[in-house]
């Protein structure tokens, strides 16, 4: 089976515009969770959020960024950072074959800025006002065509949409699309900019959300007693994946080897997880086959971990059921406690940090993780980082679920890795 490594990695998030200042926060055990003081903000039952820690405004045109909803604006940043992390260039400058490069970067929501504003236009202003560029900004596809169109990719442009599972299930079929020969490089992530007065009313009328609106950043807090509910939060994570033998071809460094993954449905309800736990351990469980990795093999997983009630306990379930005896030797975070939820790009963020907890053999904590629930009978990384073991190869598990029942479990090594 060919082998498919992680080369370059970018993100913009609400702990730092970049990834290496998104890591330095998640080891910290910092929390990017605002107050929101917008005028809009003041009549929501629900005023906190995960904003951007840097405005795409600052590293986009003003001209160009017209033309992109803020989805397409966040995701572009974090393509570009991995792209150059890759130590490719861009224009007469990239030097892979377009038709042998492909884009699989995934929304949950998609392009809800541009669709929300200009219909603010067209109600109170006619619809004359109504941007010519509100389609291809609000697409849910537009994220992806316009990573596609940064790097020149030509070989296929994927856009998966799984409602929370989307970036995880993006970078599946990026590992797919290489290993069945479509393309040697797939740039795979996920993109997600929703904060915005609509969703933020109707999660909290669906009570998804935590209303611990006097204390922002101790809101997130999975596995906790407390929780009430998980964070909005708005960001981009981005990888650039290849075939070993293309990334060994062009002296490429390399973080570690997305070993395979594991999709599955719960077919139990629209929103609610099966309390069972089998559709997520289910994911798990093809991750591993997929990867020829063994539950002992798991040292760390980064779980889906949003700070719901019925969520996290029955994902320390899944868990449970996923690795059995093995589970007492791995070490279990959320960093949503830090994040927030990025919705449909958490996957790729969570993904890119358990590459990153595995590179440099620590994992960030579950912060706020103050009175935990009884019996979860996972080892939880409270509040503090942990070392992971200092020698030898090492495999992790990032989850990812979504609304509709979407399962997705990403098996990444340090397999492969070479100095960075």
């Amino acid at each position: 089976m060919t082998d498919v490594v992680i080369t370059g990695m970018g993100a913009t998030t609400p702990l730092g515009g970049d990834l290496a200042s998104t890591w330095d926060g998640l080891v910290a055990g910092r929390s990017g969770v605002v107050a929101l003081t917008d005028e809009w903000a003041a009549p929501l039952a629900v005023r906190i959020a995960g904003t951007l820690a840097q405005e795409p405004s600052e590293k986009i045109d003003r001209v160009k960024a017209r033309r992109l909803d803020r989805s397409a604006q966040v995701a572009l940043i974090a393509a570009e950072e991995a792209w150059h992390d890759a130590g490719l260039g861009l224009g007469e400058d990239n030097p892979i074959d377009p038709d042998r490069l492909a884009v699989c970067l995934g929304s949950g929501i998609g392009g809800l800025h541009a669709l929300l504003d200009n219909w603010d236009n067209y109600r109170d202003r006619g619809p004359r006002r109504v941007s010519p560029f509100t389609i291809p900004m609000l697409m849910a596809n537009a994220p992806a065509a316009n990573v596609a169109l940064l790097v020149g990719a030509a070989a296929a442009v994927h856009a998966p949409v799984s409602a929370c599972a989307s970036s995880n299930e993006a970078i599946s079929l990026a590992v797919d699309q290489i290993r069945l020969g479509r393309a040697d490089v797939v740039v795979a992530g996920g993109a997600e900019a929703t904060i915005h007065a609509l969703p933020l009313a109707a999660f909290g009328q669906m009570q998804a959300l935590s209303k611990r609106n006097d204390d922002p950043t101790a809101a997130s807090r999975p596995w906790d007693k407390g929780r009430d509910g998980f964070v909005l939060s708005e960001g981009s994570a981005v990888l650039v994946l290849e075939s070993l033998e293309h990334a060994k071809a062009r002296g490429a460094k390399i973080y570690g080897t997305v070993a395979g993954a594991g999709v599955s449905n719960d077919n139990h309800d629209i929103v609610q997880p099966d309390p069972t736990g089998l559709g997520q351990s289910s994911a798990m469980l093809k991750a591993l086959r997929e990867s020829g990795l063994s539950a002992s093999d798991i040292k760390h997983v980064n779980a889906h971990g949003t700070s719901t009630p019925q969520g996290d306990v029955t994902e320390a379930v899944s868990i449970r059921q996923a690795l059995g005896d093995a589970v007492d030797d791995c070490v279990v975070t959320s960093t949503k406690s830090m994040t927030g939820h990025l919705l449909g790009a958490a996957g790729a963020l969570e993904s890119v940090t358990t590459m990153l907890a595995l590179h440099h053999r620590i994992v960030p904590p579950t912060i706020n993780l103050e009175d935990p629930e009884d019996d979860l009978g996972i080892d939880i990384a409270a509040n503090a980082a942990r070392e992971l073991p200092g020698s030898g190869e090492l495999a992790a598990l990032n989850n990812s679920f979504g609304f509709g029942g979407s399962n997705v479990a990403v098996a990444l090594t340090t397999a492969n890795a070479t100095g960075r």
